[in-house]
């Protein structure tokens, strides 16, 4: 038995291919690269930490790179302090969950029929669906659309008019007709309806593209601007980029330091914005790294058919 093991031993180490010298090399080039791209990404997010954890005398005189000077989280107390802010968040957080749940819901309802090659009509509606990926009627008559149907300066103005992404229906297209038509078959044989299916079978099998679309549908509502600044006007319905936006533009800073007493020491306004910026932008950090590893799996899978 020993000589059995050492000879299975033997062939496993001889069986495994030696790396070649192109291939260390390409290992090592990429991994260069993908190093400075983090970096590249990175480093205005640590600056940006790194001032709002600054006080005022080293962010005036420019000392401020990496790290912070003069550690304060005064920032934060005043954002946190700042109502509007917290009524922001709250906002934000709800619209983005509303918004994802239905935009998976219309999704996986339009994806699913679609992935059935015996559709009567499949192709003339996938031929419209690909037509708005690369022509859309503006911004104009977007806005006059939304005018008219009496969604102006309502939370139903950031949801209804971005429901389904056509990028998004593809790849949920490819991922359903990846999935063995066998399985359906067997349930229809059980009597199970069309909706029973989706629901009990075909749905606990993409959970990796459910997850992956809920979250790029996650981050596109919760970085959405555009949108707000032309249809809401209601301080209690702006969303934190807006309210971040106005932070920015408006010089806000002088109303959340308005009960400070004349002659103290006053906050930088930048330090205020970069601890507006970090506020804004850890939620969508949190959530990130728990749905990070159905990214490659939810998107390669659903890629390999088109």
């Amino acid at each position: 038995m020993d000589k059995l093991a050492d000879i299975s031993k033997t062939t496993a180490v001889k069986a495994k291919p030696a790396s070649s010298k192109g291939d260390r090399i390409f290992d090592i080039v990429n991994i260069t690269l993908l190093s400075i791209v983090v970096l590249v990404c990175l480093v205005p997010f640590i600056h940006i930490l790194a001032i709002s954890l600054s006080s005022a005398r080293p962010i005036m005189s420019g000392e401020v790179s990496l790290f912070p000077v003069e550690w304060t989280v005064e920032a934060y107390v005043k954002v946190f302090s700042d109502m509007s802010m917290i009524r922001s968040l709250g906002f934000t957080v709800m619209l983005t969950v509303i918004f994802t749940i239905l935009c998976m819901a219309m999704t996986i309802a339009a994806g699913y029929p679609l992935s059935k090659s015996n559709l009567k009509g499949r192709g003339f509606f996938m031929v419209l669906i690909i037509i708005t990926m690369f022509f859309s009627g503006g911004i104009i008559p977007e806005y006059i659309l939304v005018r008219n149907l009496h969604l102006l300066d309502t939370m139903w103005a950031l949801i209804l008019p971005g429901l389904i992404s056509p990028f998004y229906l593809i790849i949920m297209i490819s991922f359903f007709r990846n999935i063995p038509e066998s399985l359906e078959e067997a349930a229809e044989i059980d009597g199970s309806s069309h909706f029973y299916t989706l629901w009990r079978i075909i749905l606990p099998l993409s959970l990796p593209v459910i997850a992956t679309l809920s979250l790029f549908y996650a981050v596109g509502r919760w970085n959405g601007f555009m949108d707000t600044l032309m249809y809401i006007n209601s301080p209690e319905l702006y969303p934190l980029q807006l309210k971040l936006y106005q932070l920015i533009q408006n010089n806000m800073a002088s109303e959340l330091m308005r009960n400070e007493v004349v002659g103290s020491a006053q906050m930088m306004p930048e330090s205020l914005k970069a601890a507006s910026v970090i506020f804004a932008t850890l939620p969508i950090l949190i959530v990130y790294p728990w749905l990070q590893r159905y990214f490659v799996s939810g998107v390669m899978l659903g890629a390999v058919k088109g």
